[in-house]
């Protein structure tokens, strides 16, 4: 009994070093990976096996050591056996809760896969058949958002390289999301740190600034919050700041999303921190649960199971097309869905967004399975309340109709953006950008998403529109919005003007006793090349509240 009391004190010690050890490694791995308490998180299982292993090294590296100095043998004279005998004797705990929650990971794998569960997945997204024209309403030429990612971020670039007490210390976040702010399309982000030197100098008073650009005008607004009171809390921040790591320390079993930066109807600067939650199984099922929304200048933060109206993305497109993608592949099975494959569609390779009801729409299009160059039809989904809606409609892919619109400027190799989706005259339109080699939007260009081979293309959105009215009109579309597609004016001209734009010469036409002229480019109209003052013409027209309007076509009378 004198002999064993030694031993089991040394036992003790041993564990308590163990346990020691393996809390201040667990501490240091949860600061740095911020890992979620909770067993639907694969990153929880990662966790546990480095606790796991820390304690099972430490033990076997004490307990060699104890033996060293007891029995005084040397550490290259343990054997196989002898290293196996001190694993049993101070790692069976971590090794049993290790196998535990390896099977607890691969059982809960096995049981959330899509094999066994296809008829679940399948109901993640609920989606209703919709009625695109009465839907989608028609929008003025003036308030189409003609800004995509790539030019904001040029401009927001360009912005804060003209603010000299900014553009040295901070820089633009590449974010730049598109949310509604008092119902009109912008995109906002944040400006960010320069480096960890910068932070250090700037941190007391925060990030100073976002910027709001606007996705009509293409204006671009820098905020600036109150002295003292700058963005805090951020991706960019580091220690208790750094946002992952705030969210982490007051919700440690959420699992979350991307966040997503917004301001609110007040401009008050916010990150949308979704919730996920694994609805099937252990790992199955992705969706959202309400968000954490944190006040970027205080830290403040509250979890809404149903998130305020003024917040728009709540749900990813990534996570929306994916759940479309097991709606549309799985509906009728997951063993039919690789062979025979009736009825399986698939979401397109890209999407966009449309601004609607003081909300944000994703939209991508949806295509079968066997890879072809046409949709079947296409979903907007609210991103705010997951709300889903197919639209059945045979016409080109986003990329065919891009093709389709370099195609027509492919002298001046132009490149596409990826297309926004437009109700034009009841006629469900692709509206795309065409940008010159540095990135500058020199063109526009619509393409009927059912008749692809109708496209029309323009230097401004008004010249656009005006020629593909023209062509909806020559292939008798469009007459159901119940809109006059142009309207028709007969007079005398009393001055004409002309202009070079982007290589084109365009005809400015103004006709007796009006202010009102009427552009129309030469490549489009030869008859603008030969009409002179006195000549008595029949101008077509796309009606608009502007001095200048745009002709689609100009007819001289003799």
């Amino acid at each position: 009994m004198r002999e064993a009391t030694p031993k089991r004190m040394g036992r003790i010690k041993q564990t308590l070093i163990c346990l020691a050890v393996t809390l201040i490694v667990g501490l240091i791995y949860f600061y740095l990976e911020l890992p979620a308490i909770n067993i639907h998180s694969p990153a929880f299982y990662t966790f546990v096996f480095v606790l796991c292993a820390v304690y099972c090294v430490t033990a076997v590296f004490t307990a060699r050591i104890g033996m060293e100095v007891e029995d005084r043998m040397p550490l290259q004279s343990i054997g196989v056996r002898e290293f196996f005998a001190m694993m049993k004797r101070h790692c069976l705990i971590p090794f049993f809760l290790l196998l535990a929650l390896l099977v607890l990971y691969l059982g809960g794998s096995l049981f959330s896969s899509v094999i066994l569960r296809a008829g679940s997945y399948t109901k993640l997204l609920t989606v209703e058949n919709g009625d695109f024209v009465n839907d989608v309403e028609e929008i003025s030429f003036d308030q189409i958002p003609m800004l995509d990612k790539d030019s904001a971020s040029k401009l927001g670039d360009r912005k804060l390289g003209e603010l000299s007490d900014m553009v040295s210390q901070f820089e633009v976040s590449d974010q730049y999301n598109q949310i509604n702010y008092n119902g009109h399309p912008v995109r906002v982000t944040m400006l960010e740190y320069g480096d960890l030197i910068k932070w250090f100098t700037n941190r007391k008073n925060g990030i100073p600034a976002y910027l709001i650009i606007d996705m009509v005008t293409q204006n671009v607004d820098v905020v600036r919050l109150p002295e003292g009171s700058g963005i805090k809390y951020s991706n960019s921040e580091h220690f208790g700041r750094l946002l992952m790591r705030h969210l982490r320390f007051n919700y440690p079993t959420f699992m979350f999303d991307t966040p997503m930066f917004e301001i609110n109807d007040q401009g008050e600067p916010y990150w949308i921190c979704p919730k996920l939650e694994k609805t099937i199984g252990l790992f199955g099922g992705t969706d959202i649960n309400g968000a954490v929304l944190v006040n970027a200048v205080t830290g403040e933060s509250q979890y809404y199971e149903e998130v305020p109206t003024w917040v728009d993305r709540l749900y990813s497109a990534e996570l929306i097309m994916q759940q479309y993608d097991y709606h549309g592949q799985y509906q009728n099975g997951f063993i039919n869905s690789i062979f025979g494959q009736k009825g399986v569609t698939v979401t397109t390779s890209g999407y966009n967004y449309i601004a609607m009801n003081d909300d944000v729409y994703v939209y991508t299009g949806v295509t079968s399975v066997g890879g072809d160059q046409s949709n079947v039809g296409f979903i907007l989904t609210n991103q705010r309340t997951k709300e889903t809606r197919y639209y059945p409609c045979a016409g080109a892919t986003e990329y065919s109709a891009m093709s389709s619109a370099e195609g027509v400027v492919q002298h001046l190799n132009y490149k596409a953006t990826f297309p926004l989706l437009l109700n034009i005259h009841s006629e469900p339109t692709y509206f795309i950008a065409l940008k010159d080699n540095a990135g500058l939007v020199k063109m526009y260009a619509m393409v009927n998403v059912q008749q692809y081979q109708i496209v029309a293309t323009g230097t401004s959105v008004s010249e656009c529109s005006a020629n593909y009215s023209k062509l909806l009109t020559q292939n008798n579309l469009g007459e159901e919005s119940g809109n006059p597609l142009a309207d028709e004016v007969t007079g005398t001209i009393a001055e004409i003007r002309s202009a070079v734009i982007a290589g084109n010469t365009v005809f400015y036409i103004r006709l007796e006793n009006s202010r009102t002229f009427y552009a129309v480019a030469a490549s489009a109209n030869e008859t603008a090349v030969i009409l002179n003052v006195g000549d008595r013409v029949v101008i077509q027209f796309t009606p608009d509240e502007n001095e200048i309007l745009s002709a689609i076509s100009i007819e001289r009378q003799k």
